[in-house]
């Protein structure tokens, strides 16, 4: 493995230029255990995290920990893949609090009536609700994980992505129960419908506004955004961004949306977000394109949220312990990879954090 460390702590506001060289002691002050860390160094030497590119740990608003391996580096933008779908609530929610949008019981189809007619259309379909989309609750026949009319591989080759999944038929026997919610399953081209909506509701497209409304208020780039062959803005994943950017995003969600003394999403909105709303996998909960899952380390169960993405990608917020966790890989489609990131998350990355907030 060629590795290279960055050890530091300073402000993620100006990081590049404003931090100095962050020794293993100082580490130590701040309350990280240095050889977890070291443990989980040699963990990757011995190819028990194959394809790690970087990794780097908040406290406080602070870089204490960061390392690079491979291709990764401090200025490399990092595929996450469906890690970024969590930006896309994001926007969902600053749109509602623009005004732009009425809030999650509005009809999503009443967004997309530039698009009609719709193939399978019927009064089901358009009383799919912003609210389904973001928890992923949608009677549209969309499962990546099974062979289903929406699953995401059937999308990618479409010229128009949004013609594909306004036209997907419905599930069978789809019903709302007691909380007004479908059965979950796993749908991309909900969370790129989503996008395609706040770009409607907002008039401006949803790339630019993630990068004015989210993005920039953080001292953050959007390095890549991935499209459709007619140019629409893929926001059900793929936006690529730094390990630093990534740890920017998650330590402001650790913080209920703010940044460096600013408000960025509304508390409120962090709050619906971090709240469970379906059973996903094993051991996993969803949220607002949020995952839950509750961690075990030195400290105990750890409950935290996070974004996650094929090959093996995690950023975690962990705000009882005040810590952010950034894990970025390139092991797609491999058997193991989120297991791998687990295990080296509750093993050594969030047991180096402390174990009482301060």
């Amino acid at each position: 493995m060629i590795a290279r460390t960055l050890l530091f702590v300073g402000s993620l506001v100006g990081i590049a230029a404003a931090c100095a060289t962050y020794q293993p002691q100082a580490a130590a002050a701040d309350g990280l255990d240095k050889q977890a860390l070291a443990a989980f160094e040699q963990s990757v030497a011995k190819g028990e995290l194959p394809a790690v590119t970087s990794t780097l740990i908040v406290r406080n608003g602070a870089v204490v920990y960061e390392r690079y391996w491979e291709t990764g580096g401090a200025d490399v933008g990092n595929d996450t893949r469906s890690a970024t779908k969590s930006l896309t609530a994001m926007a969902v929610g600053v749109a509602i609090a623009d005004g732009k949008l009425r809030g999650l019981d509005d009809r999503a189809f009443s967004y997309l009536g530039d698009l009609a007619p719709y193939a399978n259309d019927s009064e089901q379909k358009r009383d799919i609700r912003i609210g389904d989309l973001l928890t992923m609750t949608s009677a549209l026949d969309c499962d990546d994980n099974n062979d289903t009319p929406g699953n995401e591989e059937n999308m990618y080759p479409k010229q128009s992505w949004a013609r594909f999944a306004v036209d997907l038929p419905l599930k069978k026997d789809w019903a709302r129960d007691a909380s007004g919610r479908g059965p979950w399953s796993y749908c991309t081209a909900g969370t790129f419908l989503l996008g395609q909506i706040v770009q409607r509701a907002t008039g401006q497209t949803i790339d630019r506004y993630i990068e004015e409304r989210v993005l920039k208020p953080l001292g953050a780039k959007a390095l890549h955004w991935d499209a459709s062959p007619s140019g629409e803005i893929q926001t059900g994943g793929g936006l690529e961004l730094t390990a630093r950017d990534l740890g920017k995003l998650a330590w402001m969600m650790t913080d209920r949306g703010r940044w460096n003394g600013r408000q960025v999403l509304p508390a409120a909105w962090v709050d619906e977000m971090f709240t469970v709303r379906r059973d996903a996998f094993a051991g996993m909960r969803y949220g607002y394109q949020y995952w839950h899952r509750t961690y075990q380390s030195k400290c105990g169960p750890v409950d935290a949220w996070f974004m996650a993405g094929n090959g093996g990608n995690y950023v975690l917020s962990i705000p009882a312990l005040k810590g952010s966790i950034v894990v970025t890989r390139t092991a797609y489609n491999t058997r193991g990879m989120h297991q791998q990131t687990v295990a080296a998350l509750e093993k050594y990355l969030i047991s180096a954090l402390p174990c009482t907030a301060r």
